[in-house]
């Protein structure tokens, strides 16, 4: 029975207030999000969006930054940033991305061509339906994707969503409402390091990101401690 009612509820959360909503519209009176990036419950570094609007185009400006330590020495550094850019109608037009991973480039220029995404990635050079999403979580329709595109190299990435349920989870002493939901790779073949298997929050009035984890040699969290 529980089961079954998960189900149910699965259902109705991702049909009707994620329709209703599923457009970057709703989003609107964003202007800014910022995260604290813990590893192992250390924090290590922050995630940020800056949202700008100009003759009828939003540019979601993202940076995350991180530096992982031991006894004083630089282990680990990781450095993106990268811009998405919508049209009046809230489609992507556009996203261009650089990131030093620990000395390793690498990039992503993406722009729509006769109806698809035309990807210049690291990883991936090709077409992608529109229908696929940035993979830069604070956009909830996300969670109706078939894929994502990896916003750090390109990289197609087929998704299964799977709805955990309502939690409340308090953050910075504030309390939310949300919805938490599971992103896991469909591609069985896929090295473990490639697979993802994230799980995200979401608030479940506003729909904003909140919150996110997965495990990738240690714990990773993402904590939301300012929204304007």
């Amino acid at each position: 029975m529980c089961k079954k009612y998960k189900i149910i509820l699965f259902i109705i959360l991702l049909f009707f207030p994620f329709q209703a909503n599923s457009h970057v519209e709703h989003y609107d009176n964003l202007n800014k999000i910022k995260f604290d990036i813990y590893r192992n419950n250390k924090h290590i570094g922050s995630h940020i969006f800056n949202f700008k609007r100009s003759n009828d185009l939003l540019a979601v400006e993202s940076e995350i930054k991180f530096i992982i330590k031991k006894l004083g020495l630089v282990l680990y550094k990781y450095h993106v940033k990268g811009t998405e850019f919508y049209d009046n109608e809230g489609n992507l037009i556009k996203f261009n991305s650089k990131t030093d991973q620990n000395g390793k480039k690498k990039y992503v220029n993406l722009k729509v061509e006769n109806g698809s995404y035309i990807i210049d990635g690291s990883s991936y050079k090709g077409k992608a339906p529109t229908e696929y999403l940035l993979g830069t979580w604070w956009n909830h329709s996300i969670v109706k994707a078939k894929a994502q595109i990896s916003a750090v190299s390109g990289r197609i990435i087929n998704q299964k969503v799977t709805f955990i349920g309502k939690e409340n989870i308090k953050l910075n002493g504030k309390l939310y409402k949300t919805l938490h939901f599971n992103f896991s790779s469909t591609d069985k073949k896929l090295a473990k390091d490639k697979k993802l298997n994230t799980d995200v929050w979401y608030d479940e009035e506003t729909l904003n990101w909140v919150k996110a984890s997965f495990d990738k040699k240690g714990k990773w969290e993402y904590k939301l401690v300012l929204i304007e």
